[in-house]
Parts: C-alpha cells; sequence; structure tokens
C-alpha cells in the first residue's frame, strides 16, 4: 500500500531512535548508561498521582470539551497571569495531548503551502518535521556556539523573504540549554511585530533554569507581541510528567478557536483523568518543582566539572533544560559515527548532534541519577582516551 508524500517524507526521531535501542539493550542485560532521555527521572509527584486516581475512582472518565475541561483551562489562564503576567481569556487557552501535540496544532493552524519557518539552530529534532508536514518550509538559521547559541539578528533579517510566517523560539533551548536574554526577544519581537510574523514560543522549560536566570516570555514583552505569539507550554518536564501527555498553548483567540475546532476533529480531548492530574499539579504546591530543579542544577554542575577536565572537549555551560551539548569535532569523528560507538564500545547513550543540526556536537542528558552520571562519564572519558591514542 503506498504511503502519502507527506509521511514518506518525514525522518524518525533519531533522539527516540537512541533512547529505543537503549532500552532494548538494557533489557537483554547490558550495562548501558543513557544520556539520551528527554525527560526527568523522578517519579510524578504523589499528590499529582493521587488525583488522577482519585478522578478514575469518581467515575470522571468521560469525555470533557475538546479544548480541555474549563477547570483545568482555568488554571492554565490563572497560570500565566501569575508566572507570565499574561492576561488571556479561556476562549484563548487550548489543552492538548502533551506540548507537541500543542507545537503541531500550532503549525498547522497558521501555515499555508510554501509558508517559511525561521528555526535558529541548534534544533529540537520535532520543530522541522511538524512544519514540514503543516505544508510549511524550514529555513535554518545557525547561531553561534562561541556566544552562547545567541541569535545573530543580522543573519535573522538576512534570512526573511516574503514568504517567512513564523519564527520558532526555544528558551530554554533543547538541546543547547541556553536562555535567550531579554535584548534578544525584544529585538526578534520588534521584528516579528514590524514584519508581520507569528512567533511560536517553546517554553516548555521554563521552571528548570539556573545560576538565577529567569525565563522571560517573548508574549509578555508588550500588548503588541503578545498578538503575534502563540505560547506553547505544559506539564512534562516541570512536574516530572511527561508519559502523562498534558500540553497547554494560548494564542490569539481566531487562532485558538481553529486550533480547537482541528482538536475536536483529531483527538477530541485529552484524557480526562490526565487533565484532572494536571489541575492537581498547577494548584498544587509548587515546592515539587524547585525540588527538582535543584537536583538538576547540582548534576549540571557535576557533569561540567567533569566535562572541563577532558582533553578535546568543550561545553557551553547550560542555563536551562536538563540537557549539555559538548563539542566532540576534535576527535575527528561526526556526530552520528561518535554514538554509535559509544552506544557500542562503551555502553553509553548519547543523541547525535545532527538530529538537531548541529553535527560538531552530542546532547547529553542528566536526567538521571548523579551517580550514573559520574559512571556514564568515566566511561566517556575513557573512551575518548581511546581515540587520541
Amino acid at each position: 500500500m503506498k504511503v502519502s508524500q507527506r509521511l514518506s517524507r518525514i525522518s524518525p526521531s533519531l533522539t527516540l531512535a537512541v533512547t529505543g535501542k537503549a532500552k532494548a539493550m538494557k533489557k537483554e542485560g547490558i550495562d548501558v548508561i543513557s544520556f539520551a532521555a528527554g525527560e526527568p527521572d523522578f517519579d510524578t509527584p504523589a499528590f499529582i498521582r493521587a488525583a488522577a486516581c482519585r478522578a478514575i475512582e469518581e467515575g470522571k472518565t468521560r469525555y470533557t470539551p475538546a479544548k480541555g475541561m474549563p477547570e483545568l483551562v482555568e488554571a492554565v489562564r490563572e497560570k500565566f497571569l501569575r508566572e507570565n503576567g499574561l492576561e488571556y481569556s479561556a476562549s484563548q487557552i487550548v489543552i492538548s495531548c502533551g506540548a507537541k501535540h500543542s507545537l503541531y496544532n500550532a503549525f498547522t493552524a497558521v501555515l499555508d503551502p510554501g509558508d517559511e519557518v525561521i528555526i535558529p539552530s541548534p534544533y529540537w529534532v520535532t520543530y522541522p518535521e511538524q512544519v514540514g508536514l503543516a505544508g510549511g518550509v524550514p529555513v535554518f538559521l545557525d547561531s553561534r556556539e562561541d556566544q552562547g547559541y545567541r541569535l545573530d539578528f543580522e543573519a535573522l533579517q538576512a534570512a526573511l523573504s516574503p514568504r517567512t510566517r513564523a519564527i520558532v523560539v526555544a528558551s530554554p533551548c533543547n538541546p543547547s540549554g541556553g536562555i535567550y536574554p531579554v535584548e534578544d526577544l525584544e529585538k526578534i519581537a520588534d521584528l516579528a511585530v514590524s514584519r508581520g510574523l507569528i512567533v511560536v514560543s517553546d517554553e516548555i522549560y521554563e521552571h528548570l533554569v539556573f545560576d538565577g536566570f529567569r525565563s522571560v516570555s517573548i508574549a509578555s514583552l508588550s500588548p503588541k507581541i503578545k498578538d503575534h505569539t502563540i505560547v506553547v507550554n505544559g506539564v512534562s518536564k516541570a512536574y516530572a510528567m511527561t508519559g502523562w501527555r498534558i500540553g497547554y498553548l494560548a494564542a490569539p483567540e481566531p487562532v485558538a478557536k481553529a486550533i480547537s475546532s482541528f482538536q475536536s476533529h483529531s483527538t477530541s480531548n485529552p484524557a480526562t483523568m490526565t487533565q484532572y492530574a494536571a489541575l492537581a499539579a498547577l494548584k498544587g504546591d509548587q515546592g515539587c518543582v524547585e525540588e527538582m530543579r535543584l537536583a538538576f542544577e547540582g548534576r549540571r554542575d557535576a557533569i561540567m566539572d567533569r566535562f572541563s577536565r577532558i582533553e578535546g572537549i568543550t561545553c557551553v555551560r547550560p542555563t536551562g533544560t536538563f540537557y549539555t551539548f559538548p563539542n566532540i569535532s576534535a576527535f575527528g569523528l561526526g556526530s552520528l559515527e561518535l554514538a554509535d560507538r559509544l552506544l557500542e564500545e562503551a555502553r553509553i547513550a548519547v543523541v547525535p548532534g545532527i538530529a538537531f543540526g548541529w553535527d560538531t556536537n552530542i546532547r547529553m542528558s542528566f536526567a538521571d541519577s548523579l551517580e550514573n552520571i559520574m559512571r556514564g562519564i568515566d566511561r566517556f572519558e575513557e573512551f575518548l582516551s581511546r581515540l587520541r591514542v
């Protein structure tokens, strides 16, 4: 049976492929240490799990409105106001099956065939695939590693064309861990408003920031840029709820209504009991978020200290997420070959940077215990020492 051209052009996710291979090796009894995971290693907090169980026991398992149950929509609205200084009406918010789903809804809602979307590189592997599925054309814009992966604003202006429709802003960024300073966001906002562009702002890692940094939503900079921005977020990273699949977005009302209608014909509502879990997460004690953030910050410090003592490795210090993105170009191997050899020879799983448009680097998550991280770095260092011989 013939597969549609649209789907035949999709590249499988290398991050999921590496994670899957590592899990399969572990199942065979092989001692693999994985730096590939894109999810917290913590259990979902108990009070959140209890809320889902309570919903099931109380029979709250039926359909909700396609855009999410009103109580959760209201909790998201309150979250935006409380944490981001953003005021939205309930009609501007849509709950979806994860932030990835929210992003896909956003691109589908605003792109026509041939519309261009500027995607700063390195980028999360799914952005270009989703843009393509929505009929758009990804336009990659390299950032500079020696400047902490900040955007080159002159290069951004040069990348614009009559077909440019949107710009992706991911801050904090997967895979680099970089955060856009406010002055960079202001430049992007001014450009978007003056050119009538849409900003798709992926803020899923906003709570996982370090060194006193604060993640600022570009939509909060002015009423004008808010009217040009689709803000995407969710509960997966901050609350260790990756498998619960609850994301949300806020957008200008016509866009939000179109997304709600689209979702009603694609997935209907996200799972009802997980919406109750997300409601508990957003309205409950936020101490669990800070506890996990502090643990990640400590692991970040430990892994960066080890990198600083490995000859040939350079790495920009991440100020957010739970990823490092070390440069491995000194060893003369592409990221895919190095990742394959690390898994086969050193029994550690990393994600090749080519998946993120950056072949000189690899992504290494520190979403694991400090003990496992240190054991994995021991193997990493030993493998690299053999390459230098």
